[in-house]
Order: C-alpha cells, then structure tokens, then sequence
C-alpha cells in the first residue's frame, strides 16, 4: 500500500513498486483515514508511508496499526527519523527516492516479513515486534503484560519486551485458558500465579493490581488450568 497525499509523489513512488518484481500494488490512499479503513479490512504486507499529511498523519496511522506490517517511511523531513524507529519501522527514506536504497528498504522489509510467516507451533508462540525486530516468544514463559500507553511491556522468564501494540490486541492473541486481564493495564499468565487477594495478585513476588470483579473469573480458571 502508498500512503501519499501529493499525486506527484504517488506517481514516483506507484512507479518504483510497480517496476519491483517482488512487489504487488494493493492500495493507494491521499490519507491515513482510509488507509485506516482498507488495513482493518484487507491484508496487507508492506505501507510505503508519508509522514506529514493532513487531518490524520503517518504517525496517528502507526498508532492504530495492530497487525505486524513492515513500514517503510518515506517523507521529505529528516527530522523524524528518530521518531519514526520507536515505532518500529523497517527503515525511512528521503525524498526524492533513489531507485538502490529503495530496493534496499524493500529487501529488509522482505527478509523481516519472511521472518514473521515462518511456521510455529499453534498456540505456543508469539510473534511480536521490538526494538526493530520481529521477535518470537514461547507463551509459556511470559509472566504477565503490562500497558505502556501506545505500547505494552511483555514480561517474561528470560527479559522485557517493549511492543507497540494495545491491550486488547495482544489478549485477542493469547489462550483465554492461560490468560486473563485481571486490570484495564495487566493481563497475567495463570500458570505464574503465586497468589492473589481480593485487589491483587503475585506473580514473582511483584504485585500486580486486580480488579475486584475480575476475582471470581480468577478462582474459576485457576481451577481449570494445568499446571
């Protein structure tokens, strides 16, 4: 997909992926409202994106985005460059494009979607994307999520991931069995439950808050879960 507000720009940049033999051109938007819209409902693998654009810019777009998508920045402002990697994109080009550093954005792009449609095992990893790379965790090791604003904090057995994502999102991709969202800012792995209260919950000696009408939820699946 372009996401392009000049036509001129939309031109150039329609051109560069339609000569690209490993490309497919789905979608071209003059803004991020519909971009919106046709990525909620259509899949796709690669934005070619404008920051500055009126109304809704790139980076109200990069916030709504809750699917692994590769995004390659491409914008005439070098100033946002800084910006734009802590969201996690696959790299930012300047304006006017040159055709070799387009096509070596386009394959770090492929080589980081390659990485996220390798087969895993159903139901015990995750794919998620931090500090610039996909990365894929065992869903048995995480101990609890946590809300970061824009971002959420996956802890785990081994480290802390930051992730651009929302609660809902990752929960969605969790076992119901395993996981429940004891707080609008935690979501924690039953297995790692130590021990819980009518407010709260231990998991490693952290504690965690809960809310109190997600108690009975808790004591329900904690008997469920295998352990």
């Amino acid at each position: 997909m372009v996401v392009e507000n000049s036509k001129v720009q939309q031109t150039i940049i329609c051109k560069l992926v339609q000569n690209h033999e490993d490309l497919h051109l789905s979608a071209i938007c003059d803004n991020a409202i519909d971009a919106i819209r046709i990525i909620k409902n259509h899949k796709i693998d690669l934005i070619l994106l404008d920051i500055e654009m009126p109304h809704i810019n790139g980076f109200d777009l990069l916030k709504s985005l809750d699917k692994n998508i590769e995004i390659i920045i491409i914008t005439a402002n070098p100033n946002h460059a800084l910006k734009a990697f802590d969201y996690g994109v696959t790299d930012y080009l300047l304006k006017p494009v040159k055709i070799d550093r387009f096509y070596k954005a386009v394959k770090k792009a492929s080589i980081n979607y390659g990485k996220v449609c390798e087969p895993v095992e159903e139901g015990e990893f995750l794919m998620v994307r931090s500090n610039m790379k996909n990365r894929k965790i065992n869903i048995k090791e995480i101990k609890w999520v946590e809300a970061l604003g824009d971002y959420i904090k996956i802890i785990t057995e081994n480290e802390n991931l930051i992730v651009l994502s929302s609660m809902k999102s990752i929960s969605d991709k969790l076992p119901s069995d395993r996981f429940l969202r004891i707080h609008r800012s935690y979501i924690v792995n039953l297995n790692k439950v130590e021990k819980f209260g009518c407010t709260s919950v231990e998991i490693d000696k952290h504690q965690l808050p809960m809310s109190r009408k997600q108690k009975p939820k808790l004591e329900l699946l904690l008997e469920k879960v295998d352990i």
